[in-house]
């Protein structure tokens, strides 16, 4: 019964907090924009409306954003795993829970920088980007 409450107080105040952060970081979306409504991407000599950027560019966009969504939500594994393991008070089930997401959070964490790691080299060996494989320059920024 006791988990169900701090469950139930811990996703109303997650969801809260959430809503809260779009709502303000809402403003912030209208910085992309130009004075004159049309996205700051340059699309004027690009051929049927799409973007010119190499493909590289577009993968290194997305791997940006995949990787700001991979430290946030690792930051909410710690936190919820600290929750439960704080609260667990000898509860051997709750704390074994909180060890097992603990776990995974830094599984996860580890995949996706080793994955960045795997990305760089092949970039800096196919001379992709204007990095060099031993360089301290990154793709990922």
């Amino acid at each position: 019964m006791f988990i169900k409450k701090m469950y139930h107080k811990f996703s109303s105040l997650f969801y809260t907090s959430l809503s809260l952060f779009l709502l303000f970081l809402a403003p912030l979306t209208t910085n992309a924009t130009d004075p004159s409504g049309f996205s700051i991407m340059d699309t004027e000599d690009a051929v049927y409306g799409l973007v010119n950027e190499s493909i590289f560019d577009t993968i290194t966009r997305f791997l940006n954003w995949t990787l700001g969504l991979i430290g946030i939500l690792s930051v909410i594994g710690f936190v919820i795993s600290g929750i439960f393991y704080l609260t667990s008070a000898g509860d051997e089930d709750q704390a074994k829970r909180a060890k097992t997401i603990m776990i995974y959070t830094i599984t996860g964490l580890s995949v996706a920088l080793v994955s960045l790691i795997i990305v760089n080299a092949i970039a800096g060996l196919t001379g992709a980007g204007d990095t060099s494989f031993w360089g301290y320059s990154t793709v990922v920024y």
